[in-house]
């Protein structure tokens, strides 16, 4: 496992540039000699300038997560991630060496290409290659990513923006040319997915990649064994023919609302309102006429956010997915109307004393830090990790590509929107983040089911089962159920993938939920009993 790990981390630097590149551009904006480039005789930018420099880098990471999903597929998850990251340099390039605001904005845009498509490949390629008792943690290291290159931004800004010069601006922007070459340089090292070298037919390598991940040689049993788990699955994956868009809103198979949940839980992680912190913190915070100044606040409240979201590689298997993303929406809303009346009533109402207005400021940052704590131990992780675990691999690719596309649509609208509302009603725009997370909490209650320790195969059970979401966490597998039943004698050393049981030498046996239903009405599973099964323990794919 210790290689499986170490590749999913390297995979997760996907989330670093993205974290970075959100942080350092919210210093920028009042940076005095970025100002003077981008907006030429003006002291501050204007509120429709701060919106198209934030937005448009979201605007390419929305293309880049719907694109992704072709590259995935024929150049393979090594070759998307190497790819995708070399578009993310060129991106950068373009704004190192900016002189206005078009060149910017353009080089913003190319950039967000590469981070959308890595936003989508990451929890692609770890929810394929991590071991299934680890799954959640790894996908948990791609927020954890996001937060370091956000701290790390923050930290860069607060040491430039003394500098009288554009240096100020143009250190922190060129120091991702180091994260891409990090990224590509990474991404040669990765193996590439077993499961598609597999479609692809190509077995010598998949044994290799296969090999690599689980820590053992190529003619090591448990290689060979997982290439046969494997290669049933793939078989079964192909029975329906190549799946196209249309099957990821199947309503026959009622892969819609798998759909759904993950273009939702990714609308509502957006619509937490951490965001607005992280983009407009230092505009923001400038009105509260605090002892801090804005890049120390925003400092704060990255490094609370990096704090913060270590523990969520415990609490995302301890706690759950549902239980996480039900405790961050209600402790994030009352955060929300906290701030959002208080930043309003002490900060911005006209006849207000400077203690008044100081205390009001003390407070909205507080609520603020609080805010992003539980973002980022809760709502910043969760949404990825059931990214990478709630689709089928039949459609995964797709699915993960609409589910990212979606986190980025509304990143666009609220980075381009935000400041402009901010600046007609102030702190009150927390007041509709607010109602959002209390819908939030009321969607994750009905619709989000718990998947927690189970395999993706028996996700796809889960959800076939149609077990309501707040049930989910007593559900229990068919293939676990059949080592429950009788004297318990037996359990089987194969594995079992969607139905199909395939013993260690390879043998493929009929597992459907009607024979296993027969198997406890009759209690006929004793030793033996399942032909072809042998004592030992229960191992399921992850």
């Amino acid at each position: 496992m210790r290689r499986s790990i170490i590749f999913c981390f390297f995979a997760a630097f996907g989330g670093w540039v993205f974290g970075y590149d959100i942080g350092y551009i919210s210093g920028c904006l009042i940076m005095p000699d970025f100002v003077a480039h981008m907006q030429p005789g003006a002291s501050a930018l204007s509120s429709q300038n701060q919106s198209i420099i934030t937005s448009l880098l979201s605007a390419g990471t929305f293309f880049g997560a719907l694109l992704q999903s072709f590259t995935s597929d024929t150049i393979g998850r090594k070759g998307s991630i190497l790819f995708w990251s070399a578009i993310f340099t060129i991106g950068v390039i373009i704004q190192v060496s900016s002189f206005g605001l078009g060149q910017l904005t353009a080089g913003r845009f190319v950039a967000g290409l590469g981070v959308g498509a890595l936003s989508a490949i990451v929890p692609l390629y770890i929810g394929e290659a991590a071991p299934k008792k680890l799954r959640g943690t790894l996908l948990v290291l791609y927020q954890v990513q996001i937060a370091s290159g956000l701290f790390l931004a923050y930290l860069v800004d607060l040491g430039t923006h003394h500098i009288k010069n554009s240096a100020s601006w143009r250190i922190p922007i060129g120091l991702q040319l180091i994260w891409g070459g990090f990224l590509m340089g990474g991404a040669v090292l990765l193996p590439e997915s077993p499961r598609l070298l597999l479609g692809k037919g190509k077995e010598t390598q998949a044994l290799k990649a296969i090999a690599s991940l689980n820590d053992c040689e190529v003619d090591d049993p448990l290689t060979r064994e997982v290439l046969v788990e494997l290669e049933q699955a793939i078989k079964e994956e192909n029975e329906g023919g190549k799946a196209g868009w249309m099957e990821a809103f199947s309503m026959r198979s009622a892969m819609w609302k798998r759909t759904l949940n993950g273009c939702m839980i990714q609308f509502l992680q957006q619509l937490n309102g951490q965001n607005f912190y992280y983009y407009y913190g230092p505009v923001f915070f400038e009105n509260a006429r605090l002892s801090l100044n804005s890049y120390e606040i925003q400092t704060v409240l990255g490094g609370v956010s990096l704090a913060m979201v270590l523990p969520a590689m415990w609490t995302i298997e301890h706690v759950g997915r549902r239980k996480s993303l039900l405790i961050g929406s209600l402790a994030q809303a009352i955060c929300a109307i906290i701030a959002g009346l208080v930043g309003h009533f002490y900060t911005d109402v006209a006849g207000l004393t400077e203690k008044q207005t100081k205390l009001g400021g003390q407070v909205l940052v507080a609520f603020a830090v609080i805010h992003v704590s539980f973002y980022s131990l809760f709502w910043g992780p969760t949404p990825w990790v059931l990214l990478g675990e709630t689709f089928p691999l039949r459609v995964r690719p797709k699915c993960i590509a609409l589910a990212a596309a979606t986190n980025w649509l509304w990143n666009f609208l609220l980075s381009y929107f935000s400041p402009l509302i901010a600046d007609d009603i102030g702190p009150l725009i927390l007041l509709v983040f607010c109602g959002c997370l209390v819908f939030a909490f009321v969607y994750v209650f009905f619709m989000i089911p718990e998947t927690r320790g189970i395999s993706l195969e028996e996700v796809d059970e889960l959800y076939r089962t149609k077990v309501p979401a707040w049930r989910s966490s007593s559900w229990t597998p068919s293939t676990r159920h059949l080592t429950e039943v009788g004297d318990g004698r037996i359990h089987s050393d194969a594995t079992f993938i969607g139905g199909q049981e395939t013993g260690p030498g390879g043998a493929e046996k009929k597992g459907t939920d009607q024979q296993l239903e027969h198997l406890e009405n009759t209690g006929d599973v004793d030793n033996g009993a399942v032909a072809g099964t042998k004592t030992g323990p229960l191992h399921l794919v992850g």
